[in-house]
């Protein structure tokens, strides 16, 4: 195997007096899809913060492929709606780009017209989706999501999901996602790891879902939410044209 592109050892961060994440060893190669689960306030997002830079360990080290491209799409960005900032603005601040790769950009996430609208006056679909196309307008290797389809409606979950495992057919680009869409991560992921504080268990998507640890943390229904998630895969095929954000 190749060197990762991000690995970590022995990862631990303390946060206002109360420890956070603890030996956390953790390690993602290219074009592997990652998928993190864990009850709220299990530390994933902090971990997350940690991989990309935003927040330092405070124990453990953190070992980055040189020169990592990583984009990175956040649970929620709080816009001030009185700051105005349109889309294509916004694109330029990601990463050099021309018109025409940003116009390519948004048409790939499926907001092809959205290039002059308002940040502020996007619906939550389209939002995530303008996320997305600023977190791949610098080509990273590594995509980073944290629960990036947290709040929209089941359609536009479904949606969103699929739009990734396109984009990540396309960009040949690694990612690691935290999400609580179980059922729809558990069919897309290469590999899952259940975190609470450390990682609980790790492994394919059905080694974690028969995990002891796993069941614990989220009861036994999992088989059933992947049959769902089979069932309406295909189902959400035959309706794929109307499913937009």
């Amino acid at each position: 195997m190749s060197a990762p592109l991000i690995e970590t050892e022995n990862l631990g961060l303390t946060y206002n007096g109360r420890q956070v994440l603890h030996h956390v060893d953790f390690a993602i190669q290219g074009g592997e899809i990652v998928t993190i689960v864990g009850p709220n306030g299990s530390g994933k997002s902090s971990f997350l913060k940690c991989l990309i830079g935003a927040v330092q360990p405070t124990e453990g080290h953190i070992r980055r492929k040189p020169g990592l491209r990583m984009g990175y799409v956040p649970q929620k960005l709080h816009l001030d709606q009185a700051f105005p900032m349109s889309v294509d603005r916004f694109l330029r601040l990601a990463a050099k780009s021309t018109a025409s790769e940003r116009a390519a950009m948004l048409k790939r996430v499926g907001v092809s017209d959205a290039s002059g609208w308002q940040m502020a006056a996007l619906s939550g679909g389209q939002l995530q989706r303008v996320l997305l196309a600023h977190a791949l307008i610098g080509k990273p290797e590594l995509l980073v999501l944290d629960e990036a389809a947290q709040g929209l409606d089941q359609p536009a979950v479904a949606g969103f999901y699929r739009l990734i495992e396109d984009v990540r057919r396309k960009l040949h680009c690694a990612i690691l996602m935290v999400s609580h869409d179980l059922h729809v991560v558990m069919s897309a992921s290469d590999r899952v790891i259940c975190l609470n504080g450390h990682v609980c268990c790790e492994g394919t998507p059905t080694v974690v879902s028969e995990a002891p640890e796993y069941q614990r943390l989220f009861g036994h229904g999992t088989e059933g939410a992947l049959a769902l998630y089979q069932h309406h895969h295909d189902h959400d095929h035959d309706h794929a044209g109307h499913s937009h954000g």
